[in-house]
This record gives C-alpha cells, structure tokens and sequence, in this order.
C-alpha cells in the first residue's frame, strides 16, 4: 500500500474537494493520500522547497514557479508520456490557469483551482454589484465598503487597479515596475477608496474579510476586489450569502486587469513516489474530475467547462458565469526568482504610500527601486 502526503491550505475550498478525490482515488487505485492544511498567509508566502521536502505533492501558488524552477525541488510535469493530457488541460484551461505554471520551457503545477480578484457583495443587501468606480466611493463613503488589504494583497489591489487603468505592472523582471505617474494615479484612486474603509482591514485577508461580510454583524455589504471564493456563494454556508461578479470599472476596458490568483497541484522531487504523485495529479486536474467530483466538493475548478456548466452555476448561484469575465481578462503577476521577497516588500511599500507614510510618488519611486533589485 502506498501512503503519500499532501499539503493544502485551510479553508473548506481548499481542504475538502482534496480530501474527497483522494477518498474515491483510494478506492480506485489502493494510494491513499493524508492531507495536512497551512494558513492563507502561509499557503501565499512559505518556501516550497521546505514543503516539498515533507510532502509528495503541494498545492502552490503560481508566481513561486521562478524559485522553484532554480532550486529543483518539483517534478517537471510536460513529460512525453502525458503529453495528450497536457494539452487537453491547456486547452480546457480558463484565462491564463494553466500557462501561469509554466516557466523557462516547462510545466510545475497543474490548475486545479481558478482565481482572480473579483467583487463580493451581501446578497440580500444589494441586488447587483456595483460597475462603475464613482458608484462605488458613494458606497464607501456611506461605510458600506471593506476591502482585505493584509499582505500580499494591498500590493494585489494595485495591480488590479493600475492593470485597469490599461498601465499593467510589468509581468517580468526589469529596471522597473510601473511609470510612476501610472503609478502614482492608480495609488491615489486606492488611496481615495481607503479613506472611508475601516482600519481592520489592513489585518484582514480575502477569507477574514469574506467571513466579515457574510456574518452580517457589520455594516459592510461590498467587497470591490478580492479573490473570489465560491465557498460563501453557496446556500447555508455562513449566515448571509454573498453573491459575486466582475470588478467595477475604473478604465476603460471593461473588467480587465485582474490580478490572477488560483492554484496548481505540484509534484515533490523529494517524493519517495513520484509517479504515483503524478498520476493523482493528473487525475484531480483533468476535466472528468474537475467537472464533476472536484466541483461538488466545494472545489473552485480550473477548467472553463466547469465555469460554464448549468449544474455547477446553479449551486453556486452564477458564481462562475459572473465572474467569468474579469478572470478571461486577468492579469499574470511576475514570476521570476526573486519575485517573492519583493512581493512581500512591495506590499510593504504599497502600505506606506497608502497611509501616509510616503508621498504617492516616492512610494512608486521605492517600489520600482525594489523591483529593480529583487532578482536572484
């Protein structure tokens, strides 16, 4: 009997659909797979190599692929014999999910999960997002915005708001990030946004902010931008549900821009069972699974035909179809080794320039000298 292990992060999107096909793949092939959970926080910023060097398989994150790939400590997963699935799942990918895991000619994780920044709103206080961004201060102003902005996602935030603006951060390494007047105007509209959001916020992830809304215990009723989770659109999973949709607008391309998220199952090259890793792997990612038992237990699948199943939409109440929008035209952070501890600083430094701390212009002026620097 094989045993592998398998680190997930902790929130019942995350956890349960791994646990679920792990169940049935036990049934089906005699491996079974323990699954262990990190923090949100943890699961955006912990080395992979550490977990890789305990764990067969790992669901990472897809801006760690640079550090990975220079430190050797995943399985490479474009091999010959499984180039049909490869290409079936590239195919079958949604937005940019499955080139997100690709780095210098090569494949270290497959979506099993697909994310962006998208708008969360309380179902039963509101009957539509908002679309436009003056819409979208007048709420603020009445107390009725929260906006997650613990690191790394006040730096997330920017990137969705310059991206829309049509200046995107550069998604490779070089001399410099942004233009700082770009820059500087997309800091200012997050920072006029801020101005009317309530100081807990800058503790809170996309998942303490989620739980905020849905309790109802708080006068907020919108979240603009954060990582969608299909978790709370779903009936009787917190008291209130929250229904979600695509980003408003503060460009003029529509809801575009978005930082993507989502994540990747990953093969250790540490693991005593490296191709029974890998045939789970691509069993959890593929299309059959992904569709079907992934989705319904409470899996946000990676694969547009799940996006756009009735079945799956209905559950969740147009979760998918919403919000289909903003992750088609999502933006791909930076991924090059190095990128990490600067994605740590860089919200560091976004923070600063939000309270006051720096002048927008010299925030943006740090920032760039950072990425400048943050090369391995």
């Amino acid at each position: 009997m094989t045993t592998l292990k398998g680190m997930t992060w902790r929130h019942p999107r995350g956890f349960d659909p791994m646990v679920a096909t792990s169940r049935i793949w036990q049934e089906q092939t005699g491996v079974t797979i323990q699954w262990e959970q990190r923090s949100l926080q943890d699961f955006e910023s912990y080395p992979v190599k550490e977990l890789a060097q305990k764990f067969d398989l790992i669901v990472i994150d897809h801006p760690h692929v640079g550090q990975i790939t220079s430190e050797n400590c995943l399985v490479p997963l474009d091999r010959p014999e499984r180039a049909a699935a490869l290409a079936a799942m590239a195919k079958g990918s949604i937005g940019n999910s499955f080139p997100s895991y690709q780095w210098q000619g090569r494949q270290w994780g497959l979506p099993i999960d697909a994310a962006t920044q998208v708008q969360a709103f309380r179902a039963d206080a509101l009957e539509q997002g908002v679309t436009r961004w003056s819409d979208l201060l007048d709420l603020a102003r009445d107390g009725l915005v929260l906006l997650p902005m613990r690191s790394p996602h006040s730096l997330m935030c920017f990137y969705t708001l310059a991206a829309n603006l049509g200046t995107p951060c550069a998604s490779e390494h070089g001399p410099q990030l942004i233009d700082i007047e770009a820059g500087a105007t997309a800091l200012a509209a997050l920072a006029e946004l801020m101005a009317h959001v309530r100081p807990e916020a800058w503790e809170m992830d996309p998942i303490a902010a989620f739980e905020a809304l849905a309790s109802g215990e708080n006068r907020e009723v919108v979240i603009p931008f954060a990582y969608g989770y299909v978790s709370y659109a779903t009936d009787k999973f917190r008291p209130h549900r929250l229904a979600f949709c695509d980003i408003p607008v503060i460009g003029s391309n529509g809801p575009s821009g978005s930082a993507l998220g989502g994540t990747g199952i990953a093969v250790s090259a540490y693991s005593a069972h490296p191709d029974a890793a890998l045939d789970y792997a691509f069993w959890v990612a593929g299309p059959e699974t992904q569709r079907s038992l992934y989705a319904h237990s409470g899996g946000q699948a990676g694969i547009d035909a799940a996006w756009v199943d009735d079945e799956i939409n209905r559950l969740a109440h147009g979760f998918y179809r919403d919000t289909r929008a903003t992750l088609e035209a999502s933006w791909t952070r930076p991924r090059y080794d190095g990128y990490m501890p600067f994605q740590k600083q860089g919200s560091e430094i976004i923070r600063e320039g939000l309270t006051g701390g720096l002048s927008h212009r010299a925030a943006i002026e740090k920032l760039n000298s950072a990425f400048a620097a943050s090369a391995a």
